[in-house]
């Protein structure tokens, strides 16, 4: 199980900064959460997709705004298959939605098919000056001429959408960069050059390998890292944690923190969600998303993990996170195509 992390905080420097929308003045009448806007297929075995959507951006502060793009067909070992939807079922749901309710961003999961691709990434640019949180996850139980033709069209159609890309070390180096052939193992830096070729300006790069059994996750620009946090390994397999992680930011930044801040206490969330992880089935250890809502000895009925992971208990965790960034962050039309 995890030990102990480390994390280093940098300044940025962004020569060309951009402002976000600003949220609307709170008032004493207005009280709702901030809504985000997820695309993703149902999972019915609760690992990832939707479900990892709906109770991390809840656990985050956020009212989650759920479009469905399709449906898993998976356990908790394994993706079987995916039934992609319509792409006017999806485009017909999120701008329902969107004219009822403003989204404070938009998190885009997997969604199916090229042609969801282009419905989401039309939408995005109709609402520009909402960020685009993206998360590419592993497709490798897909079929290879799949899998080419879906990230082709995320490339393509999506990226020059995505203020902040998010993804696995090892699944955005052999996307990006398929043609890597350095002594080394790409960077951070050098995957946030090859998505800013693409107009992305900000990537998460998680589970870079370090010695010792430990991982790195790093915030970064084609300039600097960001920010960057260092975990120990868990012994345990997960399913789940990368939609859990993305989830959790998207909400976060709805919400008017800075990009920094809310990546660590997105992570921060990740990690207690993973320590708290269960065994439901046969299959892997999925994240507790809701682990804060369980029964702790503290006879004060604080829990101390609340103001780790920036949840909304009380005022001193609330006030862990500034609530105007203090630097830019760029809407999804910072770079278009």
């Amino acid at each position: 199980m995890l030990i102990a992390y480390e994390a280093k905080l940098q300044p940025m420097a962004n020569p060309n900064p951009v402002t976000a929308a600003e949220p609307a003045p709170e008032t004493d009448e207005d009280t709702s959460p901030t809504c985000v806007m997820v695309f993703n297929a149902c999972d019915p075995s609760g690992a990832g997709g939707l479900t990892a959507d709906i109770t991390a951006i809840s656990s985050a502060g956020g009212h989650p705004l759920a479009v469905v793009t399709g449906a898993y067909v998976r356990d908790t070992s394994e993706v079987r298959d995916h039934y992609a939807f319509d792409e006017e079922a999806v485009d017909e749901q999120a701008r329902t939605a969107l004219e009822d309710m403003p989204a404070g961003a938009i998190k885009v999961g997997f969604v199916g098919s090229p042609e969801n691709i282009s419905a989401i990434a039309e939408i995005a640019s109709d609402y520009a000056e909402v960020p685009v949180i993206a998360y590419m996850p592993d497709l490798s139980w897909w079929d290879e001429s799949e899998i080419d033709s879906y990230q082709d069209a995320f490339r393509e159609l999506m990226l020059p959408q995505t203020t902040l890309l998010m993804g696995n070390h090892s699944t955005l180096w052999r996307w990006l960069l398929p043609d890597w052939s350095g002594d080394r193992n790409p960077s951070a830096k050098d995957i946030a050059k090859a998505a800013a070729a693409q107009g992305v300006p900000y990537v998460l790069v998680t589970g870079i390998p370090l010695p010792d059994q430990f991982i790195d996750n790093v915030l970064a620009t084609p300039q600097a890292v960001l920010y960057s946090e260092k975990f120990e390994r868990f012994e345990a397999v997960f399913t789940g944690a990368g939609e859990t992680l993305s989830a959790a930011l998207s909400a976060l930044l709805a919400n008017g923190h800075d990009l920094q801040a809310a990546t660590a206490e997105a992570l921060t969330y990740l990690d207690r969600s993973l320590d708290a992880g269960f065994h439901p089935g046969m299959g892997h250890v999925l994240p507790d998303r809701m682990f804060w809502a369980q029964a702790e000895d503290d006879e004060s009925g604080s829990d101390p993990s609340l103001e780790k992971a920036g949840l909304p208990a009380d005022e001193a965790s609330a006030s862990l996170l500034p609530a105007k960034p203090f630097f830019d962050l760029p809407p999804n039309g910072t770079t278009k195509h």
